[in-house]
């Protein structure tokens, strides 16, 4: 994709998230990827200038942006997460965007409902989501659900 169709893709997933969530995002964890921000790649010595389209949106929709330059730590997270999905797409033949769609739609709610994040204390995200929010209620506008029409 080209720097604009990332930063399209980026807009409209943000948009589709801040919809869907259950919860107020507030804050966005990203890399300095040229999706996310203008900064100059490389050395990095340009700070951004706000105007890229992501940190508009963000702006727009009131999200505080959190991309800490030269941390590989924060990109480590999202790489690491990006194979997983690289392997599962790398295992499957895909003959319709359709079965790829429902392949990726089938991983993450096994990745949301199945396997436990050390990150998260061994729970898995929607375990996590619901302890959140039984804990602090005001920070979501409405329930976790294990999927779609379904909660336990």
């Amino acid at each position: 994709l080209s720097g604009t169709d990332r930063g399209q893709c980026a807009e409209v997933a943000s948009r589709d998230l801040q919809r869907t969530a259950p919860m107020k995002i507030t804050r966005v964890l990203t890399d300095n990827g040229k999706a996310f921000t203008d900064r100059l790649f490389g050395l990095r010595k340009r700070a951004a200038t706000g105007q890229h389209e992501f940190d508009l949106l963000c702006t727009d929709l009131g999200i505080e942006r959190l991309a800490p330059p030269m941390r590989p730590q924060t990109n480590g997270m999202v790489e690491r997460f990006n194979g997983r999905i690289e392997d599962v797409l790398q295992s499957h033949r895909f003959h319709r965007g359709e079965d790829l769609e429902q392949t990726i739609l089938r991983y993450v709610h096994l990745y949301n409902s199945q396997l436990p994040q050390s990150a998260l204390k061994a729970r898995t995200p929607i375990d996590a989501l619901k302890d959140w929010q039984r804990q602090r209620p005001e920070l979501f506008r409405k329930r976790v659900y294990n999927h779609a029409g379904c909660d336990r």
